[in-house]
Formats: structure tokens, sequence, C-alpha cells
């Protein structure tokens, strides 16, 4: 049985699953230099997608689309070819508490000149088709929670096991967008006239300062907190305001996610903004963020406490987190710490840009059942055919002399295989550095055109990671808040948040992939198990889709893809090299050096 999923808003998105197993996902924004949440406006993306894994669209048993904003039904106006096609899909919400699997099915996807059958189903039951199929739950067939919290819904608490799956409750009457909004009032991306919903297109930036959500701007935050203090005082005026203007909302138990209603949502949002503005003016931004992110994460953990306590006949005690707020590390983190559950799993697309998956899987939970799928992360696309520009020349090269530039505090663009799925990257499309240099944070963040205050996370041989983060727990999908150890923090200090934190990515020295026999590499050269990891793109597109797209930037000197050294001929690098102190790391690595000759 193969079932094509397919999510066409943004973070649009094609994934194939074949008798339970995950064949591909490719995310529309790493074809190309394609713009962050790409959307899919051209249905010969999806024949295309299919092509390059040698299969006709007749080949497909049955095609999925992910539901979008509506209260009955969402529609979608979209090109095949040249060809305008209008489609009719599942809602954003399901229609009553068990109606998770209730299809919208039709006749009318037009792929190839040829008509299709479809399904779709609501977009929230693709968020917990997805989060449930791939975890270790639904491997033992276990029972659990799920959380699906995104930018235009309330938190909603689902509970599945193996026949089927019921929404329990929302927790509170906040949409996930309230923490991208709190950075339009506060901070360094403080805009003076509200942004609209924009249902086509709501990543897209709006250089003017209004008219679109920028969806980057939740996980900037997450960073700029980290310059702030939290104030009692200032939680408590957020929590006074909530009390008056949400704890009692009517709208609770009616919200529905269509067009209008997530326009007063996100219009009742900055009026709490605008009341707590006056009540907050004296105070530094940086501190009323994050107090507000306390704030969130206190209301988070007490009421998910309470649901559960309103719901004690549920035997469950693990936990999915799906929707756009499942990328907060931070909430996942004091979830997973309060007590609540034994276990919680994240996946690591708990985003839209897991949806086609979730899609696909509606298919194969509406035939089989809650089972799992099979998958790996590095399911994404392949790396494209290209040209290398002329000044470049390229080697053999091998992980342990690559290991041996890094370590002398050379940047390497890094591109493996596969790329990975969800918004991170995890070694296939990464920008690899060593973590030793004081200055390597600054670098990076430098020829990425990223603020000072962003962070640079850790990739880390998983055995390793407890003896230099807290928890240090395995974490391959970088979706947890770790804490540096303190004897740790002045020999990785690239690594180091400014609150003592480490969006730590872990990765076994058993693994397959290639950063892993990088990684043991290079700490057998240097005594240190892990590198600097950022994501390899042109800022606010997807990953580089091929070894061309990386040596145009143009910002790093090396790049290293499947089993080749490009360097850049001589000439003026792109920014001045690192000058930074050595630490007693980097003296041990050099004298443990001399004793290897790079040969690439």
């Amino acid at each position: 049985m193969r079932i094509c999923g397919i999510k066409l808003s943004h973070d649009g998105a094609v994934a194939l699953v074949e008798d339970g197993r995950l064949i591909f996902c490719i995310e529309q924004e790493k074809r190309s230099n394609n713009p962050r949440y790409q959307t899919i406006d051209n249905l010969d993306a999806i024949v295309n997608a299919l092509a390059e894994h040698g299969l006709d669209p007749q080949e497909v048993d049955q095609f999925v689309i992910d539901g979008w904003a509506g209260k009955v039904e969402s529609q979608f106006q979209v090109l095949s070819g040249t060809v305008p096609v209008t489609l009719k899909a599942g809602p954003y919400v399901e229609r009553h508490a068990e109606g998770l699997l209730t299809s919208r099915d039709a006749l009318g996807l037009r792929l190839d000149g040829r008509d299709f059958p479809y399904r779709s189903f609501p977009h929230v039951t693709s968020h917990v088709a997805s989060a449930y199929c791939t975890s270790p739950f639904a491997k033992a067939g276990q029972p659990a929670f799920c959380l699906v919290w995104d930018g235009g819904t309330f938190p909603r608490l689902y509970h599945v096991e193996r026949r089927s799956a019921q929404f329990i409750e929302c927790l509170f009457p906040m949409i996930g967008h309230v923490y991208a909004v709190a950075g339009l009032h506060f901070g360094p991306y403080k805009q003076t006239k509200r942004p609209n919903w924009d249902l086509g297109d709501p990543g897209k930036v709006d250089p003017g300062g209004a008219g679109k959500l920028n969806l980057g701007i939740a996980g900037k935050l997450m960073a700029y907190i980290a310059l702030g203090s939290i104030n009692e005082n200032i939680i408590k005026v957020f929590q006074d305001l909530y009390q008056e203007r949400f704890a009692a909302d009517p709208t609770l138990a009616s919200f529905r996610t269509d067009i209008k209603s997530m326009e007063s949502a996100l219009a009742t949002v900055h009026d709490f903004f605008d009341a707590s503005t006056q009540q907050l003016k004296a105070m530094a931004p940086q501190d009323v963020l994050a107090s507000f992110h306390c704030f969130l994460e206190r209301l988070l953990v007490r009421e998910m406490a309470s649901a559960l306590q309103r719901h004690s006949g549920f035997a469950a005690r693990n936990l999915c987190i799906a929707g756009g707020c499942g990328l907060n590390i931070k909430w996942n983190s004091a979830l997973r710490t309060s007590g609540l559950f034994d276990a919680v799993w994240v996946p690591p697309f708990p985003n839209d840009s897991g949806s086609a998956i979730g899609a696909a899987c509606c298919a194969m939970i509406a035939d089989e059942g809650f089972v799992p799928l099979q998958w790996s992360v590095y399911s994404g696309p392949a790396l494209q055919r290209s040209d290398v520009p002329p000044e470049w020349d390229g080697v053999p090269c091998g992980m342990q002399e690559l290991a041996t530039i890094l370590a002398s505090d050379k940047p390497v663009i890094f591109l493996a295989g596969r790329a990975e799925l969800g918004p991170r990257a995890l070694g296939s499309r990464s920008i690899l550095a060593a973590a030793t240099s004081p200055g390597m944070k600054d670098y990076l963040n430098d020829i990425k055109h990223r603020e000072h205050f962003r962070p640079v996370a850790p990739i880390c041989l998983e055995d390793r990671a407890p003896d230099i983060f807290s928890p240090g727990t395995p974490d391959p999908y970088m979706l947890f808040d770790h804490q540096t150890r303190a004897e740790w923090r002045d020999k990785i200090p690239a690594v180091v948040h400014l609150d003592g934190s480490a969006r730590l990515q872990t990765i076994r020295r058993t693994s397959q992939h290639k950063v892993a026999e990088l990684l043991v590499e290079y700490e057998a050269l240097t005594g240190i198990p892990l590198l600097c990891n950022t994501s390899a793109n042109h800022r606010g597109r997807g990953f580089f889709p091929h070894l061309a797209a990386a040596c145009k930037w143009g910002r790093v000197e090396h790049v290293w893809c499947d089993g080749m050294l490009w360097t850049r001929k001589l000439g003026k690098p792109a920014l001045a090299p690192i000058v930074v102190q050595p630490t007693s790391a980097q003296l041990h690595c050099s004298n443990r050096r001399s004793k290897r000759e790079i040969v690439c």
C-alpha cells in the first residue's frame, strides 16, 4: 500500500509511506533554495517528487491532503501545470470529540493530466498522527496523551490508543501565536502596526512592519529571553490580565479555526499586550519577554496537571507533543520534568513540516489503527546534481583529515546524504565548527547575518553528553533544554548560551551517519566529543539543496560533500579569519595534531 501525504499550505511538503515505512518527505523549502515555509502552489511538485523516486502517480494507492482553515472544510486554489484547480479538503480541527479520523473524500487531484481521488483529514489529525505514529509508545503498543498547540489553536489535549483517539479538552484559551505576538509588542522585533492573519503564506516576513505574521519570531524570542531576568511583578501583570481577559472566556468551548475566528483570536491577543504595555512601560523588554515566557510555561504545566486530574480515568502516562509550540525546548523540558508523565516524545517535525507525513499516517491509521511508522529523520531530499563554481577545487577527504581542519578553527559546510526532516539541521545540511573558540559563535552568527544573542547548537556523541550537559539525556533532534556543566563552560564557549543552556543534539557513536564518524575522529584528536552545529542555508531559506549553492554562498572556505573536500582557491575570504586565544583544550589538541598529517 502506497500512501502519498500532501501539505499544500505553508511548510508545503510531499511524503510517501509504503507498507508502514516512510520512503521520503520532500519539504518545498528544501528545494532550489526556496524561502522558509514555502507553499505548494503547483501540483507538479507532487509529480516531480514521485518521479525522483521512480514512481508515477498511477502507482500510488491513496492520496491524502492535509486539512486547513475552515469550520467544515478548507479550499485550495492551485495550478496543475498551467491549469487552475480548486481542491476541497478537511477543516483545521475535528468537528466532534471522536471525529479525528472523519475524512472528506473527493475526486479532482489533477496530476500529470489525470484526475485522482483523494482523502483529507483535519489538520490537527495530521499533528496527532505524525507525533504518535513516530513515537516509541506506538512501537510498544502503549496509549499516550497528545498535546497539539500550534499558531492558530488553543493547546488541545487528545488521548490515543491502538484503535481510537479522542479530543479531551483545550487547556486554556490562548493561541500559539501569542508567543510571537509578544515579540511584536516588546523587544527587537517590535512593530508599530498590527499584522494580519495571512493564511496563504503566514511565514512571509513583511519588511514594512505590517501585514504578515512572521513564523520565525518565536524561535528568535526563545534565544532573546536569555538576555533578561524573570520578574515576579511582571508575571503578576500578565497573570491578572489573563484572568480578566482569558480565563473566563466563553469562546473556549466554541472556538473554531476558520479565518474569521483566527483573526478574532489574534486581535484578542494584541489587545492583551496593548493592555500590558501600559503597565510595563518602565520595564526592560528582555525582562518582560523572559517573564512572559515563564508565565506561559507555568500556565501550561499547571493546566496540564489540572486536566490530568479531571481525566484520571485514562491510564496513559506518556505524552506526545505536536504543533509549532513543540519547537519550544524550554516548555518541552518543563513538561518532561514536571513529574506528570513517565515519558515525553517530540518528533523532529512537530510543526507543519511534519504534516505531510501525518496526512499519510491518517490513511494508514484509518485502515489499521494507530500502528507505528518505520522512519528515519534523514528521509528528506537527496543532494541535487550541480556544477561546482570554477573557483573551487575538490579532493577526496576522510573524516580524520576533516577533523584536523575543524580543530584548526576553520568552519566547514557539511553536506551528507539525504536531508534531515523538520526545521533543524542535524548533521546532513550543517555548518560545523570547533566549539573551543571563544569567538566562534559570533563568527558563525556574523556569516549567517544573525543577531548576536542567537545561540549555536552543539552536536555531541551521546555517551559523552551526560558528562558535559545536565541532564545530557539522549536528544537526537534538539528538542529539549540542557544546562552546560560548570566545569565545561570555558572549554566549549561557542555552544554555551547566555543563560548557560545549550540546544543539544546527541548522536550515537555507532550511527552510520558520517557526522558520527567525524565526531569520533574529532574526539580522538582533541578530547572534545562535540562540535558547533548550525544550519547550512541562505538567510530566510531552506537548506542548501546542492553543493553549488553552498559554494556560491561563499562565506565558508571549506565545503565537505559526500567524501570530497571543496576549497575556495586563493583569494580574499568572505570574512576575516577568526582571531581567538587558545584554550587549554586547543593547546591539548595542538600537541596531538602534530602526530597526524592532513592528506586532502
